[in-house]
């Protein structure tokens, strides 16, 4: 990600992100869970994420896939509003995932970043809701668009502080393909949450999906 690309993101982004998360909340807040937590019966691992993943071709990502927690959502693109700051989905009942336009797609060497919220207003879930549930190693899927469908396996779940958010951590260089998954979470606030969610995940393998997956 640019200089420029990640100074607008930490700037403006995750402020609107936890703007956009308020509204009526129907259940309490999960409790935070880290990666590398007791799994539950009968879940499989993904393959294990390796430095020597080749790197995918640049291609955008049209869906993203994350079992573990029943995500399956189309996947918009997110630019810079203009006031300088990140677009975030927009609020619906139809709710998506967006990825950030200006950091690398899923498979690209760089820390490539999506965005979802927790809660959408009077519409109740947002499409990321439950991602402080996932735990290392569960499976990631971004299916791109030219047919590619690039598997990461979690890293790392972290919950932090808005005001503490970890910049350098989600969005500095890294030497091969990362996911970075962003929502709110924590305590109420007002309208917000105080916190954020933030996945983090490294490419472990791609194919081409099977029949039963398009």
């Amino acid at each position: 990600m640019s200089a420029f690309s990640r100074r607008a993101f930490t700037a403006g982004g995750l402020a609107s992100l936890l703007t956009a998360c308020g509204g009526h909340d129907t259940t309490r807040q999960d409790t935070t869970r880290h990666a590398g937590a007791a799994r539950g019966p009968g879940t499989t691992a993904s393959p294990a994420p390796s430095d020597r993943a080749r790197p995918l071709a640049r291609s955008v990502p049209v869906r993203l896939l994350v079992p573990a927690i029943g995500v399956d959502t189309p996947v918009v693109r997110l630019g810079l509003a203009a006031d300088g700051t990140v677009q975030v989905p927009p609020v619906t009942d139809h709710d998506r995932a967006g990825w950030y336009r200006h950091s690398p797609t899923p498979g690209e060497t760089g820390p490539s970043v999506l965005l979802g919220h927790v809660t959408v207003g009077p519409y109740g879930d947002g499409v990321f809701r439950h991602l402080a549930r996932l735990h290392r190693d569960d499976r990631i899927v971004a299916r791109l668009e030219n047919g590619t469908a690039a598997q990461f396996a979690v890293t790392a779940v972290r919950t932090v502080p808005k005001t503490d958010f970890p910049a350098d951590d989600v969005y500095g260089n890294v030497g091969r393909p990362e996911l970075r998954l962003i929502t709110c979470g924590g305590a109420r606030t007002g309208d917000g949450y105080a916190d954020n969610v933030i996945v983090f995940a490294a490419l472990s393998g791609a194919k081409s999906p099977t029949s039963g997956e398009r």
